[in-house]
């Protein structure tokens, strides 16, 4: 018998390598003789250098760079030398958890040490990057990103522009003759797991903001700035940023890296299982199984499981799914290869006790699931 499994990360509690290393010793007590392929997986973002780092034989490399209040951070990035390939995560550099509360304001953050981490993974000698794009702190539509590449941003007096999302409404031109020749033959993909467009009720600013400190205020004053870069990008580059699905991740980041790095936008978890190979580890598999902290009806748009079980129902493979906490609307989840979804809580636990005690809960629900899966074969 053989058994894939690919979890996404349980956030603040195991890795995607982690999750998937318990659930193979939960596999190994109900079907002792099984083969065990460990697939873990990430939808973006948090978890893409793990993933990379684990099933890709990549290298963790670390990087000074400019963090998101222009503090020096020490930030991380997995390259694959075999593939001249590297995996980051604007978090790392960008991101909203390298902040204390007080500091949370989108229109003083920058994203300038997303393209330092980008441009220490070209002289390390990556050609294909694909940057994750959850969890920043940031609301510059990118335009950090671009200046520490070279890209300049100027105001109305020809004077560059500090590359925060405060200074967006006053960008005049864009100036892209200093742009870091490498990025003309580097592939990137910036990959995210929602589809927001840059501007409006739904877009970056409105969405994203508040939870990095935006006030209603300072929310409509961002969206504008953004609808500002957005006119001189369409002007000045001939791109087309307001109606691009994603263009409003990592606030207006997916915008900037298409804009000004010629980066393509994917479902985050569509690239990571093309790196990591899901479809063909999957050949002459029995069952698969996936997991992740929260499984619901928003699973469906674009999550990890939701990309296992889509994989493993074109192969006609039954699809089981653990999490720590299942929510409404699961039924949903059926028609995409989802077959059921079990809790890891095996009693009522604050959760605390159940991060702490997540290895040995996973493996246990994981255990369970294959031998219900085995027993309805009998």
């Amino acid at each position: 018998m053989k058994v894939v499994v690919a979890p996404n990360a349980f956030k603040g509690s195991l890795t995607a390598p982690a999750a998937a290393a318990a659930m193979a010793e939960g596999v190994a007590r109900a079907v002792p003789d099984a083969e065990i392929v460990q697939v873990p997986v990430a939808d973006g973002g948090d978890g893409l250098i793990d993933v990379a780092e684990a099933t890709l034989g990549g290298e963790l490399r670390h990087a000074t760079v400019t963090g998101p209040r222009q503090a020096p951070v020490q930030a991380a990035f997995c390259l694959v030398p075999s593939k001249a390939f590297a995996a980051i995560e604007m978090a790392e550099a960008s991101g909203l958890a390298l902040l204390p509360e007080d500091q949370l304001d989108p229109r003083q953050t920058t994203s300038y040490g997303t393209g330092e981490l980008i441009a220490a993974a070209l002289d390390a000698g990556a050609r294909e990057i694909a940057v994750g794009l959850g969890g920043s702190a940031t609301n510059d539509g990118g335009i950090g990103v671009a200046a520490a590449l070279g890209v300049r941003f100027l105001d109305g007096d020809g004077a560059p522009v500090e590359p925060v999302g405060g200074a967006l409404a006053r960008i005049r031109r864009i100036d892209m003759a200093g742009r870091d020749p490498r990025i003309e033959e580097t592939e990137i993909e910036a990959i995210c797991d929602v589809d927001n467009p840059l501007l409006g009720p739904t877009g970056a600013a409105h969405v994203f903001g508040p939870q990095k400190g935006a006030s209603p205020d300072m929310v409509a004053e961002l969206d504008a700035g953004l609808a500002n870069l957005a006119d001189v990008i369409a002007r000045d580059l001939g791109r087309d940023v307001r109606g691009l699905p994603g263009a409003g991740a990592a606030g207006g980041l997916g915008a900037g890296l298409h804009a000004f790095l010629g980066a393509t936008l994917r479902r985050g978890v569509d690239v990571v299982l093309d790196l990591v190979g899901l479809d063909g580890k999957l050949e002459a598999a029995d069952l698969v199984l996936t997991a992740e902290g929260q499984i619901d009806a928003q699973t469906l748009y674009g999550k990890a499981p939701a990309g296992v079980a889509e994989a493993a129902m074109r192969q006609g493979i039954p699809c089981l799914a653990i999490a720590g906490s299942v929510g409404d609307g699961i039924s949903d989840l059926h028609g995409i290869g989802i077959d059921a979804v079990f809790s890891l809580c095996s009693g009522p636990m604050t959760l605390a006790d159940a991060m702490e005690a997540a290895p040995a809960l996973l493996s246990a629900a994981t255990e369970q699931a294959v031998r219900g899966f085995m027993a309805g074969g009998r």
